[in-house]
């Protein structure tokens, strides 16, 4: 009696790279009153890297959005996001949609060079949003994302803002997989 076996390849987590540029909107994105409405567009950049293993996933998202609250004579202003997301991933061959959720630092940051004055806030936030992922072969892929980003706590910066940061990203990107 022969007794065949078969054996499956072992299951192994799918780690990812991704780098994009986008702009915010909505909220309390001064630039920008939503996704459509949007004349002038002010550059925001990330990364996202993190791994996938079937259908769940976990990203770290790192982006930085110069003059978030607008151009202002005599000063900057900008807001830095380290989001950390748990995913949820559709593997339907090339094409990929995800959700993501998660929590992490929002930092919005405002200076005013006339009188060397500098107003910084951590908070805590959270995002939610999703996207698509078209893999144009096994290891490289075009990203395109939508997310609302939130913070938890307010956040006082002099003349800007007194509440919770509110406000929505759209970005589009290359996925490098290894």
């Amino acid at each position: 009696m022969t007794l065949l076996v078969t054996v499956a390849p072992p299951a192994r987590a799918q780690g990812f790279i991704s780098p994009y540029a986008g702009y915010n909107f909505g909220g309390d994105s001064a630039n920008c009153a939503s996704l459509q409405n949007c004349e002038e567009k002010r550059l925001n950049v990330g990364v996202s890297i993190g791994t996938t293993h079937g259908i769940f996933g976990f990203e770290e998202d790192i982006a930085y959005a110069p003059d978030f609250f607008g151009k202002t004579p005599g000063g900057s202003n900008a807001v830095l996001t380290v989001m950390s997301n748990l995913m949820l991933v559709v593997p339907a061959g090339p094409i990929q949609p995800y959700a993501v959720v998660g929590l992490g630092l929002i930092r919005p940051h405002v200076q005013f060079d006339a009188v060397s004055l500098a107003l910084d806030k951590n908070a805590l936030g959270y995002d939610i949003g999703g996207g698509i992922n078209l893999f144009l072969g096994h290891a490289i892929g075009i990203r395109g994302d939508v997310r609302h980003l939130h913070t938890l706590q307010d956040v006082t910066l002099g003349l800007f803002s007194n509440d919770q940061l509110d406000f929505w990203r759209a970005s589009a990107g290359v996925t490098l997989r290894f």
